[in-house]
C-alpha cells in the first residue's frame, strides 16, 4: 500500500516525530509512504517527496516539519478539492494521513466524506481540539513560554516595571494559562473571558506595591474592551491574522495609562514553535505516528488518533472537528488562587 503523509498549518514540535514513527511502522506492514510538500498545497499542485528509512531516521531531534506545510485550504481554491483527488489518483495514494489543527482535519473530514481514505493526527500548540487529552507541540510551546516568562520577572525585578508576555492563542487560551500558573504570573488573560481591566489594573497596583514589579501573561487573542475587531486580515480559513492587532503593545498602553508605572511587553511569536521538542512531545507525537500507521493498516479510515487518559485511541474526525476545547470557569478559578 502506498501512504500519503502531510503537514498542515502552523509548524509545531512534534511533527517530524511524528512523520518518522508513521514511516518506521508503516515499513513494519510493508507500506511505502510518500511525502506531500506543503500541506493541502502539495496534493493541489502535485508536489511530493520520498519518504523513506534514509528521509527519516535522523529527525528525531528537530522541530518543525521536514515536509513542509502552509495553510492552504483545497475548497476555498479554484477546484482545490476536485485537484486533491485526482493527485491521489495520479500518484497512486492508497491512504492519507493528514497531521493538523482544526483547519487541516476538518479538510480530511470533508475529504473522507467524499470517499478519501484518510487518517488524522492531531497537532497544535493551542492544545484546543477537543477529543485529545493534549496535543503535541503545547508541551514545547508552554516550555518555551515559561522560560521567557523567567527572564521577563527577572527584568522587571531589576528595573521596577509591568512585564507583560503576550503568547500565542487565538480561541483557546491553554498557552497562556499554563504559562502564567507555572511563571507565577501576577494576571493572565484569556481568548474565553471578557478582560477584567478594572480588578486586573487594581491588582497589579497592589502587586507593585508590594514587590516593586508584576508579570502579565495575555494571549494574542483577546479583545479589549475599547478595541474594534474585524478589519484584520484574514487566512484561507477565515480567521484573523492576529500579529497585525499588537495586542501585546495595546495592553502596555493601557496599563501605563491607567497605573503609572512603567510597562514592557515581549511577543515571543514563533519561539514557539520552533526549537528542540520537550520529552513529552517527542513521545507523544511518537505514539500518534505509529498509532496512525496502524489504523492504516486495519483500514480504519475517518478517524483520528487521540489521547485518552494514557492511551492512545482513534475518534472519528467527525467528533474531532465538532468543537473547540475551550478554557472553562474551573481552570480560570483555579488560576485565581495565585493573584494575591
Amino acid at each position: 500500500m502506498r501512504i500519503g503523509i502531510l503537514t498542515g498549518g502552523g509548524d509545531c514540535a512534534g511533527l517530524n516525530q511524528a512523520i518518522r514513527a508513521a514511516v518506521m511502522r508503516s515499513l513494519d506492514f510493508g507500506n511505502e509512504c510518500l511525502g506531500v510538500l506543503e500541506g493541502w498545497r502539495g496534493l493541489i499542485e502535485g508536489k511530493t517527496t520520498s519518504l523513506g528509512l534514509k528521509e527519516v531516521e535522523g529527525i528525531i531531534e528537530k522541530s518543525g516539519t521536514i515536509l513542509g506545510t502552509s495553510r492552504t485550504n483545497p475548497y476555498q481554491e479554484e477546484e482545490g478539492a476536485k485537484k486533491v483527488k485526482e493527485n491521489i489518483k495520479k500518484l497512486g495514494l492508497e491512504a492519507l494521513v493528514a497531521m493538523g489543527g482544526e483547519d487541516t482535519l476538518g479538510v480530511a473530514r470533508k475529504l473522507f466524506e467524499e470517499g478519501v481514505k484518510v487518517v488524522g493526527v492531531p497537532k497544535t500548540m493551542d492544545n484546543d481540539l477537543s477529543a485529545t487529552d493534549y496535543t503535541f507541540g503545547f508541551d514545547s510551546s508552554v516550555t518555551r513560554a515559561l522560560e521567557a516568562a523567567s527572564v521577563l520577572i527577572d527584568t522587571g525585578r531589576s528595573h521596577r516595571r509591568v512585564m507583560i508576555l503576550e503568547v500565542m492563542g487565538r480561541h483557546a487560551g491553554w498557552v497562556a494559562l499554563f504559562t502564567g500558573i507555572a511563571s507565577g504570573a501576577d494576571w493572565i488573560l484569556l481568548p474565553e473571558r471578557k478582560p477584567e481591566i478594572e480588578e486586573m489594573i487594581k491588582h497589579i497596583r497592589a502587586v507593585h506595591s508590594r514587590k516593586n514589579y508584576a508579570l502579565i501573561v495575555t494571549s494574542e487573542g483577546i479583545t479589549l474592551p475599547e478595541q474594534k475587531v474585524g478589519a484584520e486580515d484574514q487566512d484561507k480559513f477565515g480567521h484573523m491574522i492576529l500579529k497585525k492587532r499588537k495586542m501585546g503593545e495595546t495592553l502596555a498602553k493601557l496599563v501605563e495609562e491607567k497605573t503609572g508605572l512603567e510597562a514592557r511587553v515581549l511577543v515571543i511569536g514563533h519561539m514557539q514553535r520552533g526549537g528542540g521538542p520537550s520529552l513529552f512531545d517527542r513521545i507523544l507525537a511518537t505514539r500518534c505516528g505509529v498509532k496512525a500507521a496502524e489504523l492504516v493498516k486495519e483500514g480504519k479510515f475517518g478517524q483520528m488518533v487521540a489521547l485518552r487518559g494514557n492511551e492512545i485511541v482513534e475518534v472519528s474526525l467527525k467528533e474531532a472537528t465538532a468543537k473547540l476545547k475551550l478554557v472553562d470557569d474551573a481552570w480560570w478559578n483555579f488560576a485565581k488562587v495565585f493573584f494575591k
